[in-house]
């Protein structure tokens, strides 16, 4: 019985493998595409893209030859495609020749794109047929789109003088932007693309209007998720010790891992070491400002979703105005504050004088405001909340003179939390401050 099973399962395996090796040239049979379009992100000039995949189908039971797949303009456009493992050769007129596709089979193609100079300001389309020529004569062809975008690009660009940069194209950093000591750097109008491991150190001073800050990133992690949604693309703006008489308005700083930190210096009480006006701070791996023993000015500034907290406070001075500071951050639980403040840092006392007026403080968690006191009595810790809306518990004890108009917000409110703002989409990574007509926050927080 067993030799018999072996004989019929031999003669069915001998079959089906003849049924496998047979190919048809018929003229109707064609291949099947997922889409015969493959939409490519915006791409800079001179750096390559992400590899994008898609697969060819034959959907018949008999096998397809190709003579040929090449792409329609040769080498003129940058795409790189590989076909099954064959890389199209510039040599070989940007084609491979002579595949099969099994019946029932498939075979993966890979397309990335390196686009040369536009000579444009703004994204230019770069596009490119790949074309199938079958055995039985037919063509079919998919069309290869993406934008090519001209940008400037500074590579640990040190500034040594005063300068004034408006660049109508997007600037790629990579490495380190330095200002030193004694420069002054203004930038205004301005979109800097920060690579993996880029940042800013200012040893001087630092200006900025109407600018953006953000991953060079342009592509997709997922379908449905830009990678300018994803947090830690780049290392952030320092400020160190000998830098001061900073000023940042309307500026948006995304997508970092420690957003802005301001080094400990010695506290001048006269001198504001770093003002931000209107600026947007968003989805920080790390902290989103941090403000060690530093003159500092926050007006009407949106602090949200960071990793760590969103605004860190250690000793100095700190005038909050009518401000959002909410601690969304969606890929961990174990998130930081939405507001800290202390006069302790690194076990040794630096007095605090902090106060906040006309803003939002909230968040996921029950208290998202975390004040804490060295127990050294000589540092001085002077805090004020006045006209503010506080996800933290009510406070009863003699502290309470240091709260006026406060609304204590806790997650038994009809209207809290994430309520509050337009939208919130956790799944897509999505968000907009803008305070909801239901919310009980109206007149606070930098959207009025």
């Amino acid at each position: 019985m067993k030799r018999i099973f072996f004989f019929i399962t031999t003669i069915v395996l001998l079959v089906a493998c003849q049924d496998d090796d047979k190919f048809s040239s018929a003229p109707g049979m064609r291949l099947t595409f997922p889409a015969d379009t493959l939409e490519m992100d915006t791409v800079f000039s001179r750096a390559a893209s992400s590899t994008y995949t898609f697969w060819v189908y034959n959907n018949y039971s008999e096998g397809i030859r190709l003579e040929n797949v090449k792409l329609a303009r040769r080498n003129q456009t940058g795409f790189r495609v590989n076909v099954d493992g064959l890389y199209l050769d510039n040599s070989n007129g940007s084609q491979v020749n002579d595949l099969e596709i099994r019946g029932k089979d498939s075979l993966l193609v890979f397309v990335e794109l390196t686009p040369t100079e536009t000579g444009q300001k703004d994204p230019v389309l770069v596009e490119d047929n790949l074309v199938f020529t079958l055995e039985n004569g037919a063509q079919q062809q998919v069309n290869l789109r993406a934008w090519a975008w001209d940008a400037e690009r500074w590579n640990n660009l040190t500034i040594s003088r005063d300068t004034t940069i408006e660049s109508t194209l997007p600037v790629i950093v990579n490495g380190t932007l330095t200002v030193p000591e004694g420069v002054t750097l203004s930038l205004k109008n301005t979109t800097l693309y920060f690579h993996d491991k880029a940042g800013i150190e200012v040893r001087g001073t630092l200006l900025t209007e109407q600018c953006l800050m953000r991953g060079d990133r342009l592509d997709r992690m997922f379908p449905y998720l830009p990678y300018d949604r994803v947090s830690g693309q780049w290392e952030g703006v320092r400020f160190l010790a000998t830098s001061s008489d900073n000023i940042l308005l309307d500026t948006e700083i995304r997508n970092a891992k420690a957003a802005v930190c301001c080094d400990s210096a010695a506290l001048d009480t006269t001198q504001v070491r770093l003002t931000m006006e209107r600026c947007i701070v968003h989805n920080s791996e790390g902290t989103g400002v941090e403000a060690v023993n530093t003159y500092l000015i926050l007006k009407e500034c949106q602090l949200t979703n960071t990793q760590g907290n969103c605004l860190s406070v250690i000793g100095g001075i700190a005038h909050i105005s009518r401000c959002t500071i909410a601690q969304f951050y969606p890929f961990t639980a174990d998130r930081g504050a939405a507001l800290f403040f202390s006069n302790s840092w690194q076990g040794q006392p630096l007095s605090l004088w902090l106060s906040c007026e006309g803003s939002i403080v909230t968040g996921y968690e029950e208290d998202v405001v975390m004040g804490v006191a060295s127990a050294d009595t000589t540092a001085v810790f002077d805090y004020y909340f006045q006209n503010t809306l506080l996800r933290t518990p009510r406070v009863e004890t003699a502290d309470s003179v240091r709260f006026a108009q406060i609304i204590w917000e806790t997650p038994k409110d009809s209207i809290q939390g994430k309520q509050h703002f337009k939208i919130i989409d956790e799944e897509n990574l999505y968000y907009d401050f803008h305070l909801d007509s239901l919310s009980t926050a109206q007149g606070l927080g930098c959207y009025q």
